[in-house]
């Protein structure tokens, strides 16, 4: 498997797979050092999970440089994504003991409540636009929990899985009870019918949340999905335009737009249109596109050729269609998965980026005649994954967030972000279950009637 730098097309790493056999092994040690680590006191756990924070917070340089080569992420915002893994590895070793406590319920015994308990060995299959966030919130629980692992990683992010690895080891975890196995797609349903495999989790598209759902469903074993989304951002008439427009701005570019939570419909309201569009395309403008590696570089390369020109056509197929490009939208010459932020109006829902994944830097305006039509608009689609609403009327807002959009996450007044303190999932096609929280953790957890009589 080859490591290839998108910013120049050069290969900069080649990685063995792991075969068939070293797979087996890598399962059963698993496997059998997650029953011995179930029982290891809490209090030990913490501190594994106190020191692998301070391991990322040391590396961050190190990391920041890794993604940059591996798929194009700018080293500010990688620096940014390794201070976040330590966070929610804090986060877990700090409430573990009490998300994790007996829960007593009053049901006429002389006890009865319920004991939270791990499950063994989970699988984790992880896309590579947040190479280290993606993998460590889901590890920080599951290991806090008492939980093993092992992680199919994208195959071009493997040097990130690999160092994700290295650290769970240095950090005093017993080697092998979480483990990356680099492996192909083609393998991942192998993996869930192993014996030692008790459930799965995968961020990626709705196709393959789709194939791993359906083999696991065969082997009933417990899935979570994070898939793909399309925010619909509510711009409405008594907006805040200097603050929905940094906002916008910044939930649409934010990793070069790769992110299933990125802003990328913006419904507004036809009283402030020409006038947030005017700003919306100013701003897009002002980022700096260059070499990842670079400080002053705002968005750098996607992660992929390939990627770049599928989303280069969802832009011409809506041109096409009757959009218009505005700004961006045109391939630049030279090597590296460049694409200039990019901004489309009079986008209708007879257009692919209406109702397409945009998965990059691309901004797509809706004008609509008021509030009911706003809420319409965004829940015009098969995603439901997160949402944003811009007003000053905060009443309003919440009562649009919390009633009256489809999907799992919506904020008003701010772009939409994962915090390990809150649930993180999406509804629909966007997948089910949650990650983060004590909901997320205890997703993973076999919740135990236990009752004494």
């Amino acid at each position: 498997m080859n490591s290839v730098d998108p910013t120049t097309g050069e290969i900069i790493a080649t990685y063995t797979e792991t075969t068939a056999e070293e797979v087996a092994r890598h399962l059963e040690t698993a496997g059998r050092l997650q029953k011995e680590w179930a029982r290891t006191p809490l209090g030990v756990r913490r501190e594994h999970m106190l020191r692998l924070a301070d391991i990322l917070e040391n590396r961050r340089e190190e990391l920041a440089d890794l993604m940059a080569r591996e798929m194009g992420k700018p080293v500010t915002q990688g620096r940014a994504e390794a201070d976040k893994c330590a966070w929610v590895c804090r986060y877990y070793a700090d409430e573990a003991e009490a998300i994790l406590a007996d829960e007593h319920i009053e049901a006429g015994r002389t006890k009865s409540y319920v004991a939270y308990r791990p499950l063994g060995v989970i699988l984790a299959v992880m896309p590579w636009n947040f190479p280290l966030w993606q993998v460590m919130r889901f590890a920080a629980p599951a290991l806090m929990a008492g939980n093993g692992g092992v992680l199919k990683h994208a195959s071009n992010v493997t040097g990130c899985a690999l160092a994700i690895d290295e650290m769970i080891v240095d950090a005093g975890f017993p080697d092998g009870l979480f483990r990356t196995l680099v492996i192909s797609s083609s393998r991942v349903a192998g993996v869930i019918e192993s014996h030692e495999i008790v459930a799965a989790t995968l961020t990626g598209s709705d196709l393959a949340g789709r194939a791993v759902a359906a083999k696991a469903g065969t082997e009933l074993k417990k899935t979570v999905l994070e898939l793909g989304g399309s925010d619909g951002y509510l711009i409405l008439e008594d907006a805040d335009l200097d603050l929905a427009v940094r906002a916008c701005t910044t939930g649409r570019l934010l990793n070069g737009g790769q992110s299933c939570i990125a802003a990328k419909r913006f419904i507004v309201h036809e009283a402030v249109v020409e006038e947030f569009t005017g700003r919306l395309v100013e701003a897009m403008e002002s980022y700096q596109m260059g070499n990842p590696l670079d400080e002053d570089t705002e968005i750098g390369p996607m992660a992929r050729v390939d990627l770049r020109d599928e989303l280069h056509d969802q832009v011409r197929r809506s041109v096409d269609a009757g959009a218009t490009l505005v700004t961006g939208g045109v391939v630049p010459d030279g090597p590296g998965a460049f694409y200039p932020p990019t901004v489309l109006t009079n986008v209708t829902r007879s257009m692919p980026v209406y109702h397409e994944e945009t998965f990059g830097p691309v901004a797509s305006v809706i004008t609509v005649a008021n509030e009911e039509d706003a809420i319409a608009v965004a829940n015009d689609s098969v995603f439901g994954l997160g949402g944003a609403v811009f007003t000053r009327d905060l009443a309003r807002g919440e009562r649009i967030a919390r009633d009256e959009i489809e999907a799992g996450s919506c904020f008003v007044n701010a772009f939409v972000a994962s915090d390990p303190r809150l649930p993180f999932g999406g509804i629909k096609t966007s997948g089910y279950g949650r990650e983060l929280s004590h909901v997320g953790m205890r997703e993973f957890l076999n919740a135990k009637t236990v009752v004494v009589n």
